[in-house]
């Protein structure tokens, strides 16, 4: 099996990172590390799975994120996840939302570090494929370095060798998800610690990243970064992804030629009953910073929702943006 490159990947985002997004920003990128947004056991074993799982073959390499806190469940759904394909599964131990929270999901779990490893260790046995974690480097009550070092120390005894670290604590009382991402301070400096006291664990940082240039400051010091709504707000800024971090020697086709790659699938997809809006929202990023990038955005929030709209709303809105402009 090959091995994952996870020098640059995009985060999973709950309601952001489905299958159409995915697909395009592989149109940018070759070789970043994409994610699903985190699907919950729940979900895949009372659900609709083959819903859940779907994904294009165009995507790879791309992850799964699982949530959950029951061993003999996640192990059931890292099963489920090999074999729809999946590269990799990701267990949340990092999400601070109060639903996730009362479902003993994400980042509350940092607290019972146990447990969380007696999940990795449960997801090993049964799959082939990378079992890695995401996690906070603490939550509100276990706010110490110390204590972060002991939750990875625990969960590298498990045989778990890639880490994925937001670099904020998460609040778990009285924040709301999105102030989790704003008011606890990143502090870089911790994560970039781990990988000196766990030089053999693969260290990947993530939190508040919001350039290219950024991240090669990053992998001075760590494995990999992962970029989230940066990525998502402003996709293009991929393009320049593999070419800094692959070596790659083929240049990233260009925002007209992004759109016109893009063109079968949503044709495709518009057959197959999806609606327009359902693609498009995905999209209204890629002319940021462009002649017209305002009235792309524009008409295609308000006219992609609309009963029947088809790729000529797309077109249109694309028409607004000069060919030269990127």
């Amino acid at each position: 099996m090959t091995a994952l490159d996870r020098t640059f990947s995009v985060a999973p985002m709950m309601d952001w990172t489905d299958r159409h997004q995915r697909y395009f920003l592989r149109l940018i990128s070759q070789h970043c590390l994409l994610y699903t947004e985190m699907v919950t056991t729940g979900a895949l074993i009372h659900g609709d799975r083959e819903r859940f799982l779907r994904f294009n073959a165009e995507e790879h390499p791309v992850a799964i994120q699982l949530g959950g806190s029951d061993p003999a469940d996640l192990a059931l759904c890292a099963r489920y996840a090999e074999e729809h394909g999946y590269d990799e599964v990701n267990l949340n131990v990092g999400c601070p939302s109060d639903r996730v929270q009362n479902g003993r999901i994400g980042a509350c779990l940092m607290a019972e570090p146990k447990t969380v490893a007696d999940c990795i260790k449960a997801m090993q046995d049964r799959v082939s494929i990378p079992v890695t974690v995401k996690h906070r480097i603490g939550i509100n009550g276990r706010e110490s370095f110390e204590e972060l070092t002991d939750f990875v120390g625990t969960l590298a005894d498990t045989g778990c060798s890639t880490f994925i670290v937001h670099a904020r604590i998460a609040i778990l009382e009285g924040l709301s998800p999105k102030q989790n991402r704003e008011i606890p301070p990143l502090k870089y400096d911790w994560v970039y610690r781990l990988k000196t006291l766990f030089p053999q664990l693969e260290i990947i940082i993530n939190g508040g990243i919001t350039s290219l240039e950024q991240c090669q400051q990053h992998l001075e010091a760590v494995d990999g970064v992962m970029v989230g709504r940066e990525a998502y707000h402003h996709p293009y800024l991929l393009a320049g992804v593999d070419r800094l971090f692959y070596g790659s020697s083929t240049t990233a086709p260009s925002r007209h030629q992004v759109i016109e790659l893009m063109t079968p699938y949503i044709e495709q997809q518009l057959a197959n009953g999806v609606a327009l809006q359902h693609i498009t929202r995905h999209i209204l990023g890629l002319f940021h910073l462009q002649p017209g990038a305002k009235r792309f955005r524009r008409h295609l929030s308000e006219n992609a929702w609309k009963a029947g709209a088809g790729l000529e709303t797309l077109m249109e809105a694309v028409s607004l943006c000069p060919e030269g402009s990127g």
